[in-house]
């Protein structure tokens, strides 16, 4: 077996890193999961590196069921006290930054499958069939989570005091 180039490797983490680790946040809530997840996904990455076509599309799936396993573990369930140690920083005063913040923390309330495809559909923007494929799932399961996952981020969304408002049909900003 052919020794993976390792510069070409280094160029491709070094141009995914923050895409995949922002990508894995979004999908499991905390940035310490987040980097576990694309750590464990460059290892097998590297590993099959000249055997992949498309390197990128491999290190997504990678990451997105890494993070989705990285919330299934027991100890992950452990929250440590958020006076003492804080997984995000404090809010700021610009509007946008509150808002970013408080999507994130409904997102995180969101169960980790819909959460999954709701990252893939929305952030990454694939359509169902490419994010069925990365899944491993049929492209109706993609749909019915989609749905559930909406409808557990609205209600996420509705529980918070500061939310996240879109202008319906015909009214303005």
């Amino acid at each position: 077996m052919k020794e993976p180039d390792e510069e070409e490797f280094r160029e491709f983490v070094t141009n995914a890193r923050d895409t995949l680790r922002g990508l894995a946040y979004l999908t499991c809530g905390s940035w310490a999961m987040a980097d576990d997840a694309v750590s464990a996904a460059l290892s097998k990455l590297y590993v099959r590196w000249n055997r992949i076509a498309a390197p990128y599309a491999y290190a997504r799936r990678m990451v997105v069921l890494a993070a989705i396993d990285e919330t299934r573990r027991p100890w992950r369930r452990e929250q440590a006290a958020s006076h003492l140690l804080p997984d995000h920083p404090e809010p700021d005063r610009f509007g946008a930054v509150d808002e970013a913040l408080h999507v994130r923390a409904a997102l995180a309330q969101v169960p980790a499958g819909q959460r999954a495809v709701l990252v893939l559909r929305y952030y990454e923007q694939l359509s169902v069939e490419e994010t069925a494929e990365v899944l491993g799932r049929s492209q109706g399961t993609v749909k019915s989570q989609t749905a559930r996952g909406l409808a557990a981020l609205r209600a996420a969304l509705a529980g918070d005091e500061h939310r996240v408002t879109t202008p319906q049909r015909g009214e303005t900003s």
